[in-house]
């Protein structure tokens, strides 16, 4: 199996560079198991549950995670936040030249000193003279917008680059599929009978790191941190059709089902695996060759999805963070 297998062309113009004016008006792909797949808009997710499911979001959220600053002895520099390893210390992207172990940087109310060296541009950093990381990154943090979005974060960009459901920081990247949910939409299913739960995945460093090996089973993923509450797990207990929101949560109960008691995971899911948890998906339109496409392949099929991504290129509908949705039903899986 090889990378360019899962390759497709994508107009620019189709790259989303902002959300919808409302959450509910992004258009969702409603793709069956067999047939044609159907466009409406979102808020019409509503007619697809029956009332038996367990609807599971990702409650993380995203923090400011891009912090400007130098070196000591001068040079811009750029630092991506990429996970707290407690004490002080931290796990960042670093963009500058020259950066060595023991380099020190001088940034916004604090410094950081470079520990050991790099061979992909993440180095551990402890800092200095920063008392409460979170808070720390909200004064002094920019919206850690994708690469793909060619232009400067905006005030409005830290409510809608944020899910209704956020609550536990962590994340450098939004769970996509949850930002077209509404509070209201949410009670919507929650009153015709649908469990929402949720798990926590705090989205790292892989979801910027493009795939650099062709064959698909040398790729390596990086680590995230994740956990499923109590209450989750008696749902997923239960039988009930289990719909995920986002690849984050499938990647969480995929791994909770291998390993219950791990708390971080590096599960690569692409055609083959053999699903244990999910029954359907939600999911935003992702990049060609992304580990992200291989997984929505792996769940519904790489031909059925492939096409479904030619439909939605000639239909005009918007892709990545702030694009357009699908609807997805595995294979095999009970929910219909």
């Amino acid at each position: 199996m090889r990378r360019q297998d899962f390759h497709f062309d994508l107009p620019d113009s189709l790259i989303a560079q902002r959300p919808a004016e409302d959450r509910e008006a992004s258009l969702l792909m409603n793709v069956p198991r067999e047939g044609t797949p159907s466009v409406s808009t979102f808020e019409t997710i509503l007619d697809s549950f029956s009332g038996d499911e367990v609807l599971i979001v990702n409650d993380t959220r995203v923090v400011p995670a891009r912090i400007r600053g130098h070196k000591e002895t001068g040079g811009a520099v750029e630092l991506f936040f990429v996970e707290d390893l407690g004490d002080g210390r931290i796990k960042a992207m670093l963009r500058g030249k020259r950066l060595r172990d023991g380099g020190r940087l001088i940034l916004p109310e604090g410094q950081a000193v470079i520990h050991g060296d790099s061979s992909d541009g993440v180095f551990e950093l402890s800092l200095e003279g920063v008392d409460e990381l979170w808070s720390w990154l909200e004064r002094h943090g920019e919206v850690p917008l994708p690469p793909y979005i060619n232009r400067t974060p905006d005030q409005a960009d830290q409510e809608r680059y944020q899910t209704v459901f956020a609550r536990e920081r962590g994340a450098v990247a939004a769970p996509t599929a949850g930002l077209h949910f509404t509070d209201e939409l949410l009670e919507r299913l929650a009153e015709k009978g649908v469990q929402v739960c949720t798990v926590t995945l705090h989205v790292g460093l892989g979801t910027f790191m493009p795939m650099r090996v062709d064959s698909v089973t040398e790729h390596s993923m990086h680590t995230e941190r994740y956990s499923v509450p109590e209450e989750t797990r008696r749902a997923i207990a239960s039988g009930r059709p289990v719909v995920a929101v986002g690849t984050t949560v499938v990647r969480a109960l995929e791994s909770y089902a291998l390993r219950p008691n791990a708390s971080a995971t590096d599960i690569f899911i692409y055609p083959g695996y053999q699903f244990r948890v999910v029954d359907g998906l939600i999911t935003n339109f992702h990049l060609p060759e992304s580990t992200l496409l291989m997984l929505v392949s792996a769940f519904a099929g790489t031909q059925r999805v492939l096409d479904a991504y030619a439909q939605a290129v000639d239909a005009g509908m918007r892709f990545f963070s702030y694009g357009d949705a699908m609807l997805l039903r595995r294979e095999g899986g009970q929910w219909t």
